[in-house]
């Protein structure tokens, strides 16, 4: 499968917007268009659906971009009128159905009807065969940045017991949980992290349940793959835990109890799309990125963080942007005690095996 991302003309893009102020100049000789973007849950829930409206908020200072949002769409049938009426309606000629469930059966039949559309989805597997060619998938390498969250974990835990508060055990999120796992007993082999899966993206009152059982069982570090991360970081901090975030900032909402966070950087992969639509481009249909590419970011240190945590996740961050640190790598055992990656086998992170992951790593307390 072709990776039909062009990080160099990309990065070419992203300058000129710095260097405009992020605005007009950079697209100012291509064609006008119009975007539209759909999110499963509110713009501003602290997590998945704001790290996509940031980033649409950033396309809307480009020359010549409109772009029209709908917020609080289910993963249903609803999703296709959504789109349906953004092309319609608004003229749209690039759709991003940014939640999971959008992608099969959803924007595969609305695109099927509109093959002069292009659509990109957060997450999805396209694949190549299979999938309509004005489809595509579009995710980062963001388990890079919650194996750092790990490392900061594994020197900020006093009780060396971890919390995972989890939506659904699908690849992605069980990247993730692996990733933090490991990136904490980088620092300290006999750490344990706990999951709870809650059954879906966004379950406030089950996340604060979540929260609060891990804290009973002496949990003293929490992280999350959720849609909105707030209620269990501001429960954790009531409870006088620590907090690595995810998906966009959390700082503000705990400011003594956050020590970092993994946070994406969508403005990146969006550009590629629209680059290629404007640009009569063909339709990148599998787009990725990691630290180095600049589709994920770290949040900044708390204030709590110690030097020794700063200084280990720091040099493995370079390692990460230089392309010489793998995360994946054999004899890697599940938490069965079954060798899911043989001595001798490292995965780069653009192998689509990690994208299939079904498993939970040795020293998680759980099960998918």
């Amino acid at each position: 499968m072709s990776q039909q991302y062009n990080r160099r003309d990309t990065l070419k893009t992203l300058a000129a917007l710095s260097a405009a102020g992020a605005a007009p100049l950079a697209f100012a000789q291509a064609k006008p268009i119009t975007v539209g973007v759909i999110y499963v849950g509110p713009r501003d829930d602290y997590g998945y659906n704001q790290a996509q409206a940031e980033a649409a908020a950033q396309l809307k200072k480009m020359a010549g971009v409109k772009v029209v949002e709908e917020e609080n769409v289910p993963e249903t049938a609803a999703v296709q009128k959504t789109m349906t009426g953004m092309i319609a309606q608004d003229g749209a000629s690039l759709v991003f159905p940014t939640s999971f469930g959008y992608f099969d059966p959803h924007m595969l039949a609305v695109a099927a009807k509109h093959p002069d559309v292009r659509f990109a989805h957060c997450g999805g597997m396209w694949t190549d065969g299979k999938h309509p060619k004005n489809t595509a998938s579009y995710f980062g390498y963001i388990d890079e940045c919650q194996y750092l969250n790990g490392v900061v974990a594994g020197h900020m835990t006093k009780s060396n017991k971890l919390g995972f508060i989890a939506a659904k055990p699908i690849p992605q999120v069980l990247r993730n949980i692996n990733a933090f796992t490991m990136g904490a007993r980088s620092v300290k082999p006999g750490i344990t992290t706990q999951v709870i899966f809650t059954g879906d993206w966004s379950m406030p009152v089950k996340e604060a349940e979540a929260t609060n059982s891990l804290a009973d069982q002496g949990v003293d570090v929490f992280t999350m793959h959720v849609d909105g991360p707030k209620v269990i970081v501001e429960t954790a901090a009531k409870r006088g835990k620590m907090v690595c975030g995810y998906h966009a900032s959390q700082a503000k909402l705990a400011p003594q109890a956050y020590l970092t966070g993994a946070e994406w950087n969508w403005l990146t992969a969006y550009t590629n799309f629209i680059e290629s639509a404007r640009g009569g481009k063909p339709h990148p249909n599998f787009v990725r990125g990691g630290l180095k590419e600049g589709f994920v970011k770290m949040s900044p240190y708390g204030s709590a963080v110690s030097d020794a945590a700063k200084k280990q996740a720091d040099a493995v961050k370079a390692e990460m942007v230089a392309g010489k640190f793998d995360i994946f790598k054999g004899g890697l055992k599940d938490n069965k005690g079954a060798v899911v990656i043989p001595a001798g086998k490292v995965f780069k992170q653009t192998d689509i095996e990690l994208e299939k992951m079904n498993y939970l790593v040795e020293g998680v307390i759980g099960s998918v």
